[in-house]
């Protein structure tokens, strides 16, 4: 999995006038909750936002005032309104314990079901995983190929070596959904009326004139 760096700087006061200068002066209050001690520092928002603002998911090297930890992203605040990033909350790895994050899901191939007219959805674009950190893709990559017209992809239907999936069995991660155009390829024709009915509707016509 890729890494980014994040600089950051001890908190001595953890108070509320202090966490708002912090925000004022555009850095997040943050908390790293290690092996041996919880952390609290702060971080510049800017800098915060590569982070969290991407579809992409990151182990993050943090250099804490020179000292550096490695950590993932565990939870995060938003301002209701300016969805402005209040807080966050990092939790240190441990190279020998599993950790559980969300993974982007990456789907490939044409499935059956499109070529028949069907259209490919997405239903979920991150899944859970618990793993190792020498286990954790970028991506969760997902053949759609054999997806035929009205079927689903599950969590139940998938396997990653050294990944445990952690969401419910019966999510649907990727279905192909029938369209209009789908159902009409589908659907039976009715014959028409064949040129012989037609003239002997026509005789009977004449026969009864």
């Amino acid at each position: 999995m890729k890494t980014i760096e994040l600089k950051g700087e001890i908190r001595q006061d953890v108070g509320k006038r202090s966490t708002k200068k912090a925000r004022r002066s555009d850095q997040v209050p943050a908390v790293l909750y290690g092996q041996k001690e919880v952390i609290h520092f702060t971080t510049d928002l800017k800098e915060l936002g590569f982070l969290v603002y991407t579809p992409n998911v990151y182990i993050v090297d943090l250099n804490i005032d020179g000292k550096k930890h490695q950590a993932v992203i565990k939870d995060m605040q938003f301002h209701p309104v300016t969805d402005k990033i209040l807080h966050v909350d990092f939790l240190e790895i441990n190279k020998e314990k599993p950790v559980s994050i969300r993974v982007p899901v990456q789907l490939h191939g044409f499935a059956r079901g499109v070529q028949q007219g069907g259209k490919l959805k997405a239903e979920m674009r991150r899944l859970h995983v618990k793993g190792l950190i020498k286990d954790l893709p970028d991506n969760l990559d997902i053949d759609v190929t054999k997806l035929g017209l009205g079927q689903t992809i599950k969590v139940r239907d998938l396997t990653f070596n050294g990944l445990q999936m952690l969401d419910p069995r019966n999510t649907v991660v990727a279905s192909v959904k029938l369209t209009r155009a789908a159902k009409g390829a589908a659907a039976v024709e009715i014959p028409g009326e064949t040129e012989s009915e037609s003239e002997e509707s026509a005789g009977e016509a004449g026969g009864e004139e």
